[in-house]
């Protein structure tokens, strides 16, 4: 992963609005939400709530899919994965502390 790329995905999640959304969309897994159900379960406007998924979107830790007239979305586990991964590179200079990493 690229620094810059782990930076995007860092600042993406650092506001509050945008860790509880990714948080949320985590738990509900690989079926995702609809943009609608995670207005109303974040408690958080529609407008407001586009905002922040294009922000999660752009930063690639969430994903977006059509289905009928709804929006899905969904993290992208292997985005996270790899951000995970960057973060935790070379810790404890391979040491076996890494192994609980």
């Amino acid at each position: 992963m690229e620094k810059q790329i782990a930076i995007g995905a860092l600042a993406a999640l650092a506001q509050e609005t945008r860790l509880d959304v990714f948080r949320l969309l985590v738990q509900a897994g690989r079926q995702g939400m609809a943009a609608g159900e995670i207005a109303k379960s974040a408690g958080v406007a529609p407008a407001t709530l586009s905002f922040h998924l294009k922000e999660l979107k752009n930063a690639g830790v969430v994903r977006c899919r059509r289905e009928g007239r709804s929006l899905i979305y969904e993290p992208d586990f292997s985005a996270m994965s790899d951000l995970v991964g960057y973060l935790t590179e070379n810790c404890c200079e391979g040491a076996a502390c890494c192994s609980d990493a």
